[in-house]
């Protein structure tokens, strides 16, 4: 899993509440359990039209947002059905941080767990930022994990809660596979203790 330590980029305004799972990335896209390849997709049916069309209207199709790394969200952004794949997504279009008053439970703790830093702030600080993202390209936010603080392009900073464990696993670059991967050598000595006890096993 890439670290994450300080993320300056452009952010894009989504003010929309009850952004789900399935707008995020739709069911018909759910087939594949690879992580790449669903940056595509992502937001497909507010992105596209039936017939595979870009819809001019929506943020990430236009000019200043199309690299957006990060997106400003509305109230309970993530909520629905607790599928991996809605982070999976978000970072392979880019998406590396998702800000918003609320999360999802399931879906706040999968963007933990694939590099993908979501943070609560309070509905004030929201707006903000908010009006900060709407400015575009030109208007870059910084979000420093290490410092806990959002920076908007005009110095207004902003300090943020994390979880120690998870901020530590983030700025490591630890996946649950990597934090195993840690204890190597205590698993290599525990199963070769095991192997002299316990041959027949």
């Amino acid at each position: 899993m890439e670290k994450f330590t300080t993320l300056t980029g452009i952010a894009a305004p989504m003010p929309l509440v009850n952004i789900d799972t399935d707008m995020i990335i739709p069911k018909q896209f759910l087939k594949t359990i690879k992580r790449s390849g669903l940056g595509k997709n992502l937001f497909d049916e507010m992105r596209f039209t039936q017939d595979g069309k870009e819809i001019p209207d929506f943020v990430l199709n236009q000019p200043a947002w199309r690299k957006a790394e990060i997106i400003v969200a509305g109230d309970n952004f993530g909520c629905g059905s607790s599928r991996e794949h809605a982070p999976w997504a978000l970072l392979d279009f880019g998406i590396r941080c998702v800000i918003s008053t609320s999360f999802a439970d399931i879906f706040y703790n999968n963007c933990f767990k694939n590099g993908i830093l979501p943070i609560v702030m309070p509905e004030k600080v929201v707006k903000v930022l908010m009006e900060d993202a709407r400015k575009g390209a030109n208007a870059r936010m910084t979000v420093d994990l290490e410092a806990q603080t959002v920076t908007t392009s005009d110095g207004q900073s902003f300090a943020f809660d994390v979880d120690p464990f998870r901020k530590h696993c983030l700025l490591n670059g630890l996946d649950d596979i990597g934090l195993t991967l840690e204890k190597v050598s205590a698993i290599d000595t525990f199963e070769t203790g095991a192997a002299q006890s316990r041959p027949w096993v």
